[in-house]
C-alpha cells in the first residue's frame, strides 16, 4: 500500500523532517534506500569518533528515534510510513560499528543492511509485525543493522 506525504507539511515539520531523513523519505521510490543512502555521510563522519562516543551517539540517535518515528507516524495516521527513515540512518550506523572503515565496508555494510531491511528474516520480521510505535519503527532496522554488523565482522577476520 502507497502513503502519500504532503513534502511542504514534511519540510516544515522539525519532527517530520527528522523522520523522513532531512527530506530524503519524501523519494517516490525506495525511500529507505534513499535514507539510507543520506546516512552514510554521516555515518562516515561518526566514524571518527572513538568506538566509545561511537555507541554513545547511537545510543542517542536511537532512544530520539524512538520518539521522533513514533510521533512522526502518530501525526501522519500511519503507522510506519515507508517515509520514516531515521531507523534507517540508526540502522546503518549499527551496521558499521567497529568494523575497518574504508570505502569496501561501507559499501558492504550499505548492501548487506538494506537486504536484511528488506528481506526481514527472522527475527527482524516479528520486531517490524509485533510492535508498534517508535519502538516497532526502530526495532526491525536496528536487528537489521545488527546481523549486518556480525557479518562484516565476520567478513573482516576471514580475509
Amino acid at each position: 500500500m502507497r502513503y502519500s506525504a504532503d513534502p511542504k507539511i514534511i519540510m516544515r515539520s522539525p519532527v517530520h523532517f527528522l523522520a523522513f531523513g532531512f527530506g530524503s523519505g519524501l523519494s517516490p521510490k525506495a525511500p529507505g534506500t534513499i535514507g539510507t543512502l543520506v546516512a552514510v555521510p554521516l555515518v562516515m563522519m561518526l566514524l571518527h569518533l572513538p568506538i566509545a562516543a561511537y555507541l554513545c551517539c547511537i545510543a542517542a540517535m536511537s532512544l530520539f528515534g524512538i520518539y521522533l518515528c513514533g510521533e512522526s507516524a502518530k501525526r501522519l495516521g500511519v503507522h510506519d510510513h515507508p517515509g520514516i527513515v531515521w531507523d534507517e540512518f540508526v540502522g546503518f550506523a549499527i551496521t558499521m560499528i567497529a568494523v575497518p572503515n574504508t570505502w569496501e565496508y561501507l559499501a558492504a555494510g550499505f548492501v548487506l543492511f538494506r537486504v536484511f531491511d528488506i528481506a526481514k528474516p527472522w527475527p527482524i520480521r516479528e520486531a517490524d509485525h509485533r510492535l508498534f510505535g517508535g519502538v516497532g519503527i526502530m526495532l526491525d532496522d536496528m536487528l537489521a543493522g545488527l546481523f549486518s554488523c556480525v557479518l562484516l565482522h565476520i567478513a573482516s577476520r576471514a580475509v
